[in-house]
């Protein structure tokens, strides 16, 4: 049997249902909305009547800021929002541990949805518009509002890995289409690489293997654009002349002989440093996660060796598509590779780009979310993940500019540290065991590195549903 139960935050303590009242009167001028009610809908399938009873103002409320109903009013005007299939519901995920615990039994299926109820006189055409500001299709759709008969999802057995036949004697045109077919981040020249691969090989590659090389030969984790050789180079700003002319007489200090890279001017300085001996507190290994710094602090008057490690991330094109999960695991990432590094992560900073947020919701340019969306949700998604790992972010700054229209920008920088001797090296030998450790997710993340890698079309929001990580 699936139970299904409504949570409403106490009329003196919803801000969120006011100030998204504001909101929608305010950008999208929608005056006749008069109020706007905001509910959590929980479905539990797999426990006894008992258990979800108790579980009410245990689990899915609390007494003292909640109100819980079984259904919804009569009045009003309602419609229920609820992730894609396949993306991760961490406020489903969460109950279901809770009732877990408080049962002694296994976590049942639970699903949520967030129900807003519209009061006023309103045309269809202000509650498209409403549900359109509300509903990124990215991540979540609309919701039916009847029973759920069942939360088990229908999964069926994947077909096995195609493999490309005929792919080796492929010529361009075909190469093209292939990367269209299947949504390739790589270019010709790089299948071209590929085919003369294969064709070594004497075999035709499976689709996997393909997109296997995709990721990791996309911008997000070999940094394509970063290493494009650079042969011509014309410079509008006299400032910006002498400095290459600087990075050129580095070049030539050290010897370089490989082509000219924005990668090569973004490293050429701490390269150049290394060669004069001034990074000794360097502390360079084959495990890169974050930069390491060596450093001696006073711990209870003694003098101890300990790692300052530094980190910062860019997730300028996932939060465009998705900004609160975008913004989260742009903090989350950052804090993943010191915490790797085996640091206690303890400061961040945020910087972040965008056009006007003031911009009326008319002006939104096709394929893309309003920037009052883009910069209140993407707060929002970096503070959760921030609140919720508990770390203190002493700076957070925003530029808004007109050149963030085409893309935003967001940055998440992260310290910590951690006393040398609990930070041990050692090289991986065959056969060492290794321990995959985590918690269940959904789909969202798959296809995330290749996607940020491909230029941003109109198609974007609809094409990128599961890059976008959840936490």
């Amino acid at each position: 049997m699936v139970y299904r139960i409504y949570v409403e935050r106490k009329t003196e303590l919803a801000q969120e249902a006011q100030a998204l009242i504001a909101d929608l009167r305010g950008v999208l001028g929608i005056e006749s909305l008069t109020n706007l009610r905001i509910f959590n809908r929980y479905d539990v399938e797999g426990i006894d009547s008992g258990v979800f009873s108790a579980c009410r103002y245990t689990v899915f409320a609390e007494p003292q800021t909640d109100v819980v109903y079984d259904a919804l009013p009569q009045e009003g005007i309602p419609f229920a929002v609820e992730y894609l299939p396949g993306q991760y519901d961490q406020r489903a995920d969460a109950a279901g541990q809770c009732i877990a615990l408080l049962s002694q039994t296994a976590a049942p299926l639970v699903r949520t949805a967030r129900v807003f109820v519209l009061y006023g006189n309103l045309w269809q055409a202000d509650i498209a518009k409403i549900k359109a500001y509300l509903i990124n299709p990215v991540e979540c759709r609309e919701a039916g509002l009847m029973p759920a008969g069942t939360l088990a999802m229908l999964l069926e057995t994947p077909p096995p890995v195609p493999v490309l036949e005929g792919f080796t004697a492929l010529d361009n045109d075909g190469l093209s289409m292939l990367i269209a077919r299947y949504g390739l981040a790589m270019d010709l020249e790089d299948l071209l690489c590929c085919r003369a691969h294969f064709r070594e090989q004497r075999r035709n590659p499976t689709l996997t293997e393909i997109k296997l090389v995709d990721t990791y030969w996309s911008d997000h984790c070999r940094h394509t654009t970063f290493q494009t050789e650079l042969d011509q180079i014309e410079f509008h700003d006299e400032r910006a002349q002498k400095s290459y002319e600087t990075y050129l007489g580095l070049r030539h200090a050290l010897g370089a002989t490989k082509p000219i890279t924005l990668m090569d001017m973004a490293t050429i300085a701490a390269r150049f440093l290394r060669a004069q001996g001034k990074l000794k507190k360097l502390d360079d290994s084959a495990e890169i996660n974050a930069c390491t710094v060596k450093t001696e602090i006073q711990v209870d008057g003694e003098t101890q060796p300990w790692l300052v490690l530094f980190k910062n991330e860019t997730h300028n094109h996932p939060t465009e598509i998705e900004p609160f999960g975008g913004a989260a695991t742009c903090i989350g990432g950052a804090i993943r590779d010191p915490l790797s590094g085996r640091a206690f992560v303890h400061q961040a900073m945020r910087l972040t780009g965008a056009a006007d947020p003031r911009r009326p919701f008319s002006q939104t340019l096709p394929g893309k979310l309003p920037q009052r969306k883009l910069t209140a949700t993407a707060a929002a998604g970096y503070s959760s993940y921030g609140n919720q790992i508990g770390l203190a972010t002493g700076l957070v700054d925003e530029i808004y500019h007109e050149g963030f229209l085409a893309k935003r920008m967001e940055i998440g920088a992260v310290i910590g540290a951690a006393p040398a001797e609990n930070v041990r090296r050692e090289t991986p030998q065959a056969g060492d065991v290794v321990v995959l450790l985590g918690g269940k997710t959904g789909r969202d993340g798959c296809g995330g590195a290749t996607g940020s890698s491909k230029a941003h079309t109109e198609s974007s929001l609809l094409r990128c549903g599961a890059e976008v990580q959840k936490g």
